[in-house]
């Protein structure tokens, strides 16, 4: 049975008005990354508003892993900021939720289902303390909304792409955090699994988080977001979907004809 949002991270009132809005906005401004001679990213800016779906596209190596990674501070920046509530954003790591890309696990790891699911409960409980009930309850709820709880006790390399990417979801909710960030989280993954990655963002979104996910194709999965960041380095354009999957700006990042997704633009 699917259980609402709310039982395993708190909610936001959904009608807040605009100036709390703004107030829960990240800012980034004049954002740059630098590899050695590479330029990663170069002078982005951008204001991210709370209860929005946001993809990252752009072609491989345009920065979109980047843009997380330097937001969060996993990344040295050569020059900007990102702030929330005024604050940078990389020392506020406790109101942050980040999955990485599969590849970047170590899927060896002797750890089950629930042990991953309960490391994200450490810094609530602390290091080397034993966790809540309500902790436990979160955990239980987490896994139950994304449909694994029969599988708690499984070694985690035990399962397939698509069910270790929900389990990884299912960490990220127990969290209980403001900001959702997600690097690739559709690959290698089955369709149901997908619906189910989908579901959980939209219900975030709605109840007035920060979700940001990279997304490497244009197929029809683009129809779920709300709004678009368009990188190629710099950035190529942001808004809703119309705003920003328009020919010129496609070409800008693609640099040539690209297929995307069969459905309108918004």
């Amino acid at each position: 049975m699917d259980l609402p949002i709310n039982a395993f991270t708190s909610a936001y009132e959904i009608n807040i008005d605009v100036p709390a809005r703004l107030e829960r906005a990240i800012a980034i401004q004049h954002l740059g990354v630098q590899y050695r001679s590479v330029q990663a990213l170069r002078d982005i800016t951008l204001t991210l508003e709370p209860g929005r779906l946001v993809g990252v596209i752009g072609p491989n190596g345009a920065g979109k892993s980047t843009l997380l990674q330097a937001m969060l501070g996993l990344v040295p920046v050569t020059h900007g900021s990102v702030n929330y509530h005024g604050k940078p954003l990389a020392s506020q790591l406790d109101k942050i939720a980040y999955v990485p890309q599969r590849s970047q696990v170590d899927w060896t790891y002797p750890a089950t289902v629930w042990d991953v699911v309960m490391m994200g409960r450490i810094r609530q409980a602390g290091w080397f303390r034993s966790f809540s009930a309500s902790s436990r309850r979160t955990a239980e709820a987490a896994l139950e909304r994304v449909g694994m709880s029969a599988y708690r006790d499984r070694p985690i390399g035990q399962l397939s792409g698509g069910q270790q990417q929900r389990v990884f979801l299912a960490r990220a909710l127990t969290q209980q955090a403001e900001i959702y960030c997600f690097d690739e989280p559709f690959i290698g993954i089955d369709q149901r699994t997908e619906a189910v990655m989908f579901e959980v963002f939209r219900e975030l979104a709605d109840a007035e988080k920060h979700v940001m996910v990279v997304n490497h194709d244009l197929g029809d999965a683009i129809a779920h977001f709300d709004d678009l960041i368009l990188l190629n380095t710099e950035l190529i354009a942001s808004g809703t979907r119309r705003q920003v999957l328009t020919r010129d700006h496609l070409y800008a990042a693609y640099g040539g004809k690209v297929a995307f997704f069969s459905g309108e633009a918004a």
